[in-house]
């Protein structure tokens, strides 16, 4: 039976069609959100990256002197990076050593202007291993509990392995200039307030604290790669000492012998002049002495010399001829 198929009936079924393909239309275009959710809350923890055989040099240009430390990312890699990232950012730069116990450690950290530190004080990173312990020299982070490293440091004065089990990673050491570190005024000790530091920053430890000493700059030292000597090939070593030997010629640069005499004192026997023998002789061999006549005999005193030529000599090569358990370090 086959249905009548006007007007009246195909409209209402093609608006349905229009309508249901509208909305599976809709569905499909839809992103996926949730897939980019947990990205945007990984942003919230910096957690940089820094190959372990990547070690560098930070200098603290500081009001006692001038203090370098060497960073080993092998240590801490986390940390390491992190604070290669604040030191780029200028974040130490006229920061205040603002809690120093003598025997203990010099913490410092909190930015000069508050506005630098908001932007880093929430940034934290996650924890290192310890793999080195808290002796003398070591720069550590503080923190404030598991996997709150941000901006605070501090370098230990004496040896404070205790530190090691409490999850405080060392990842540099002062390698220069520890007596300043030491020379680093104290006598505030820890009577400074972190909390005003971080909402007014060095306006309140200036009015506050004038005297507490500071690092005016902080920078990684750029050092130039080492320079490998060329050694050159034989043949061209070879080549060069020839150009280098000065050249010599036995017949310029010869000189007589010490006990050669000169040439008119050496003179050379001239044999007498003797006829053609008769028969034929070689001219090497001297006639007989009895077919001679006498009279040539008289003139052998009167011979003249030859001359001869200087012998050379040859050139003579130079012969060359701690007290009462202090507290943790800690931010607030």
């Amino acid at each position: 039976m086959k249905l009548p198929l006007n007007g009246k009936v195909m409209l209402p079924l093609l608006a349905a069609f229009v309508f249901v393909g509208c909305i599976r239309w809709t569905e499909t275009s839809k992103p996926e959100v949730t897939e980019f959710a947990p990205a945007l809350k990984e942003e919230k923890i910096d957690e940089p990256t820094a190959p372990s055989g990547d070690s560098f040099k930070v200098k603290f240009e500081t009001s006692k002197g001038d203090v370098i430390v060497q960073v080993h990312p092998e240590w801490a890699p986390l940390g390491a990076a992190h604070f290669k990232k604040l030191v780029e950012a200028g974040l130490y730069d006229e920061a205040r050593f603002f809690r120093v116990v003598p025997g203990f450690m010099a913490q410092f950290g909190i930015a000069a202007d508050p506005k630098l530190q908001a932007q880093f004080r929430d940034a934290v990173i996650q924890d290192d291993p310890v793999k080195v312990s808290n002796k003398r020299g070591k720069v550590t982070f503080a923190t404030s509990g598991p996997n709150s490293r941000s901006t605070q440091l501090f370098i230990n004065y004496g040896d404070n392995s205790r530190l090691d089990g409490q999850g405080f990673s060392p990842f540099g050491e002062v390698i220069s200039g520890m007596e300043y570190v030491d020379a680093i005024e104290s006598k505030h000790g820890e009577t400074p307030d972190q909390g005003m530091l971080q909402a007014k920053g060095n306006e309140y430890l200036k009015a506050k604290f004038p005297d507490l000493d500071y690092i005016k700059k902080a920078t990684i030292i750029v050092e130039e790669p080492a320079m490998t000597p060329i050694t050159p090939a034989p043949a061209a070593v070879m080549k060069l000492e020839a150009e280098m030997k000065p050249e010599t010629s036995p017949t310029t640069e010869a000189t007589p012998a010490a006990d050669a005499k000169p040439a008119e004192e050496m003179p050379a026997e001239k044999k007498p002049t003797d006829p053609a023998p008769a028969e034929t002789t070689p001219a090497a061999e001297p006639a007989p002495a009895a077919t001679a006549e006498p009279a040539m005999k008289k003139e052998e005193p009167t011979s003249q010399p030859e001359e001869t030529k200087p012998v050379p000599t040859g050139d003579t090569p130079a012969t060359d001829k701690p007290a009462e358990t202090p507290p943790t370090p800690v931010e607030p």
